[in-house]
């Protein structure tokens, strides 16, 4: 299964491309989706949907997971995030991508099996996981290669409980 991570933000938009196969990782591309802060916020939007529509296309992804929104004090920070979501989950969508959403807290205990991690924990977890070399940079980017491991857990989980029924 090839897995797209994504953490989504309208300045920087981090994924991860993985391969989940038999219980291993294969790690197939990383990186960003960068915005310039002075390009209208509309445009950084059209930019955001077709970086992401490209990563589908040149990739044969087969399911794309997403860091739910995290709301934090700044309320016009959350909105533009939760805009620049929209249009990733409706690149994912008009692609016929299937998408699962996962908090922060799920994301650090599907990488390093504690929900509290700090920021840094699950960078190496991530790092030691998916065989790299170092740490990911931007954070943006290990961050969407953990939400894509955390899929891969997830979802290999969920494979096993059927099995059991």
């Amino acid at each position: 299964m090839v897995i797209l991570g994504i953490d989504p933000g309208i300045a920087i938009v981090g994924y991860g491309i993985i391969e989940y196969k038999n219980n291993k990782f294969r790690v197939i591309d990383y990186g960003a989706v960068t915005t310039n802060a002075n390009t209208p916020t509309d445009q950084r939007l059209a930019l955001v949907y077709k970086g992401i529509d490209i990563l589908i296309k040149k990739y044969d992804i087969d399911e794309v997971a997403i860091e739910e929104l995290f709301f934090n004090k700044n309320v016009k920070t959350a909105i533009t995030v939760a805009q620049a979501r929209g249009v990733i989950m409706l690149a994912c969508t008009h692609n016929g991508k299937p998408i699962y959403e996962y908090t922060p807290l799920q994301v650090k205990q599907g990488v390093v099996g504690y929900g509290r991690a700090q920021k840094m924990q699950v960078q190496q977890m991530v790092t030691s996981l998916l065989k790299l070399k170092e740490i990911p940079k931007p954070d943006d980017t290990a961050d969407a290669l953990a939400i894509a491991v955390c899929h891969a857990h997830a979802n290999r989980l969920e494979k096993t409980l059927k099995n059991f029924k």
